[in-house]
């Protein structure tokens, strides 16, 4: 499989999740560090849109700031050092990620506000937690605005204000919940 080319100035919806599965973050802590690192690796070289840190795997939609080479070695070194720590706190060895970081070019405005929305209702869709509530996710940053790793500014005028912001999740949101009454 050919990975996707982190391409200066375009737009990517970024996940992975732990080797065969497990878990990749064991506690709030966890998460928290590892939000740590990704303003320590990533700040100055992708703007984030939006991230959501569930147990098994994380999301993060991005644009790329700075030369493919860069972008792509800041993100080694953000699951080296989180996977080293993790590693050593649980007393593990081995890899902690499936073997390369997915990445999907998100390549129309409506798709990425759909990545967005995707992103912030998966509390809702993989735990049955409203997703307003959840703390590991950019949703309550944006909507707040309160300090964040992401954008937020950039994120609102995508949706052209909050109150379509909060408008698009709940739509959907409603959307997710008449698809699980029927299955």
């Amino acid at each position: 499989m050919k990975l996707e080319i982190l391409q200066k100035d375009k737009f990517y919806h970024i996940y992975n999740r732990g080797i065969n599965g497990c878990n990749i973050f064991s506690s709030n802590d966890n998460k928290s560090y590892f939000l740590k690192l990704v303003s320590k690796y990533l700040n100055d070289k992708v703007s984030i849109l939006a991230f959501c840190l569930m147990d098994n795997h994380f999301h993060l939609v991005i644009q790329v700031t700075e030369e493919e080479k860069i972008v792509t070695q800041a993100f080694s070194n953000l699951f080296n050092a989180y996977a080293k720590a993790y590693n050593k706190q649980q007393n593990r060895t081995g890899s902690l990620f499936e073997k390369h970081f997915k990445r999907i070019e998100l390549t129309s405005e409506e798709y990425l506000k759909n990545v967005i929305v995707y992103v912030h209702l998966n509390p809702t869709h993989h735990l049955n937690i409203d997703f307003v509530d959840f703390r590991f996710s950019s949703y309550q940053n944006i909507v707040n605005n309160s300090e964040s790793l992401v954008n937020k500014f950039e994120v609102i005028n995508l949706f052209d204000d909050v109150d379509n912001f909060k408008y698009r999740h709940n739509s959907k949101k409603r959307t997710l919940a008449n698809k699980f009454m029927l299955e």
